[in-house]
């Protein structure tokens, strides 16, 4: 095999591999790695509309950001300022409403785009699905305002952590309990 047959060769293989890799990303079947990619990119997505709403909440419905949390600062936002009582409160009404947002959006993509439905009907997968986010997000949303309230911690920060709680939890729950895999 001369050289240039070679690098033909290789340059077939790595466009094999491409085109592999790029039907993975379109279809729902996928190996492990191209999954978790996926699933990354669904979680994003979700996790952007949880972060937009419950930063609007906080800002116009239920008060809970503070003048140097990071959203106040980039768009400039004109604040309330409240207690740390009601700003824990505050925090973990709107963490609520971004969740049920945010969660239908995980669950739209998770079921087209991540994840072979049809373990469960329909119904029980919805259920199961709200049901464990459900739960990860009340830990989260605990943790949230358990480190606002007794740390004082800045509203942004303990928003990260509540976020960072539930992707663990969700991830694997959704691959083994709800969806095929």
């Amino acid at each position: 095999m001369s050289q240039l047959e070679y690098e033909m060769e290789i340059v077939r293989e790595e466009l094999f591999l491409s085109n592999c890799y790029i039907k993975q990303l379109k279809g729902q079947e996928a190996g492990p790695l191209v999954q978790f990619v996926k699933y990354g990119i669904a979680g994003g997505l979700a996790t952007l509309v949880h972060i937009i709403v419950f930063h609007l909440v906080a800002w116009k419905f239920f008060p809970a950001l503070q003048e140097n949390d990071f959203a106040v600062v980039i768009l400039g936002l004109s604040i309330s300022e409240v207690d740390v009582t009601t700003r824990s409160l505050n925090s973990m009404l709107s963490n609520g409403i971004a969740f049920i947002f945010s969660n239908m959006v995980a669950y739209l993509i998770n079921r087209s785009w991540v994840f072979k439905p049809g373990r469960h009907n329909r119904i029980i997968e919805i259920g199961l699905f709200y049901l464990v986010s459900g739960v990860s997000v009340a830990i989260g949303t605990s943790i949230m305002g358990f480190l606002i309230r007794f740390y004082a911690m800045q509203t942004t920060y303990a928003f990260t952590v509540n976020i960072v709680s539930a992707v663990m939890i969700n991830y694997g729950m959704r691959k083994f309990y709800i969806f095929k895999g």
